[in-house]
């Protein structure tokens, strides 16, 4: 009997994504965009709501934005754009049509490199356009078991771009790592917050799988919606991969269609066939110039990039001596990054490097802890640890003020209390002990009651010492030097053994 071999295929995922600009203003009116805590339907004006008769106004911020992005993508710029109308009828979409760019975008062919498991991975941008975004559905049950849905056009407007990446991706790891580092540039450019959660970065993502080893692209790609969260884009890859296998697998045809992630199953659910392709009717926008993008205005706009990510990471290491692995950790959040950086910089002079990997330890392991334990960003308002702290708790583990156990206590404390650490210690007496006399009481209280380990040690077992040492650290609450402990339990066993 043979046995039927099984077959290996290999993921081609391409992702689009739109991330919302941070601009004063709408796309095309004077509306405030700042609408995320408004009232419904309080950020409006006859532009956004698409009455008839209104003309719109090109956002020069906005465009900036986006060739700024397009720079950092490694895009060429575009000197001749424009916009163009997409057409499509949609309760979100107030004028039945959407105000995009379809052939002549400000920027493509660009690219980013993301490390997989220490290899890079060169991942390809086609384009990076802009255009309005649109309005917000809320779907609601009354108590009748009816259904209906609210319009509120806060959004209708706001500048979006969306990114458009080619189809390089091979798994949902590479496609989590691409995603992290394409909002992590949009905010060290400052361009937008790369908020997914709120629904100022979001990700579509077309799926389709192929024989491993194959050059061709699939017919069939599925499209996935409804991700909302990175840990939701990479399961639904992986789900989506593995669904796909199966169907093939089975003898089955990947159907074209648009699938939604269902985060309580797990599972992406069938929305809508796309066995045909949708026509969106794109035409010029007849009230919109062309744009011309000279080449002193790209040099103007250049100049205004700030330090990219893979550039501080590459500094990090080679100013402050940090291993490759913590760099990318701490340049990965630019908050983080600026939060490690002005903590190191408030005490100049002596031995930097040291410092600096002293404070990387502190924010990438307890702050990195906490934060996620509340669920939070170390620039959320919410969070009361300052540089200034971190900072000290570092001075009093160098001046041996403090040991290490007790340095995590206080710096727990100062993390939800904001209080000054050096404070916190002097308030609750948990200077370390560091002298004979005031350990050696401890030392003989715990050589008295455990005679078990003093007979190992005297017998020869050394690991019996490292009990005894945290027998002696409890009833000091921590407070004990545990090498000048271990060093003075070990005198005092050594002259009780039988000459």
């Amino acid at each position: 009997m043979t046995t039927k071999t099984k077959v290996e295929y290999e993921a081609v995922i391409g992702l689009e994504v739109h991330a919302q600009v941070l601009t004063k203003s709408k796309m095309f009116c004077g509306c405030a965009a700042d609408y995320q805590a408004a009232g419904p339907n309080t950020r409006v004006c006859p532009v956004c709501m698409g009455m008839p008769g209104v003309l719109p106004v090109m956002n020069k911020a906005a465009v900036e934005a986006t060739i700024l992005t397009g720079l950092a993508l490694n895009c060429t710029i575009n000197e001749h754009a424009k916009f163009d109308r997409k057409n499509y009828p949609y309760p979100d979409l107030v004028k039945g049509y959407q105000i995009s760019q379809y052939d002549l975008p400000i920027s493509s062919n660009g690219w980013i490199d993301v490390d997989v498991d220490g290899q890079k991975r060169r991942i390809g941008i086609t384009r990076v356009h802009l255009e309005e975004d649109t309005a917000k559905l809320t779907h609601k049950i009354d108590p009748s078991g009816e259904t209906y849905s609210l319009v509120d056009l806060n959004r209708s407007g706001a500048p979006l771009m969306e990114i458009v990446g080619e189809p390089d991706i091979r798994s949902a790891e590479e496609a989590r790592l691409y995603l992290t580092k394409l909002r992590t540039i949009v905010q060290y450019l400052g361009v937008g917050t790369g908020n997914m959660e709120e629904g100022s970065f979001r990700c579509d993502a077309n799926v389709s799988i192929r024989h491993k080893g194959s050059t061709k692209l699939p017919d069939s790609k599925v499209e996935v919606k409804n991700m909302n969260s990175f840990r939701a884009v990479y399961r639904a890859l992986l789900f989506e991969v593995e669904r796909q296998s199966q169907v093939l697998d089975s003898g089955g045809r990947v159907v074209r269609e648009t699938r939604g992630w269902n985060e309580a199953k797990g599972a992406t659910i069938s929305q809508r066939s796309k066995e045909q392709a949708h026509d969106y009717r794109f035409f010029p926008e007849p009230d919109l110039p062309p744009l011309h993008i000279d080449r002193e205005w790209i040099a103007l706009i250049k100049a205004r990039m700030a330090e990219l990510p893979d550039a501080r990471r590459d500094r990090y290491m080679s100013d402050y001596g940090l291993s490759e692995y913590d760099a990318r950790l701490l340049t990965n959040s630019k908050a983080m990054a600026g939060f490690f950086e002005t903590t190191v910089k408030l005490k100049p002079g002596g031995d930097v490097k040291a410092r600096a990997k002293a404070v990387a330890n502190w924010v990438l392991g307890e702050m990195s802890r906490l934060l996620n334990a509340e669920n939070i960003e170390i620039d959320d308002p919410k969070v009361k640890m300052r540089p200034e702290h971190v900072s000290e708790v570092v001075d009093l583990v160098e001046t041996k003020t403090v040991n290490q156990v007790v340095a995590k206590e206080v710096f727990e404390a100062a993390f939800k209390m904001g209080k000054s650490p050096a404070q916190l210690v002097k308030e609750q007496g948990k200077t370390q002990i560091s002298s004979a006399g005031e350990m050696t009481p401890l030392i003989e209280q715990a050589v008295a009651a455990n005679p078990q380990a003093v007979k190992d040690y005297m017998s020869g077992k050394e690991t019996a010492v490292k009990f005894l040492v945290g027998q002696v650290m409890k009833s000091s609450k921590g407070r004990a030097n545990p090498n000048i402990v271990q060093e003075l339990l070990k005198q005092h066993l050594d002259k009780m053994k039988t000459p």
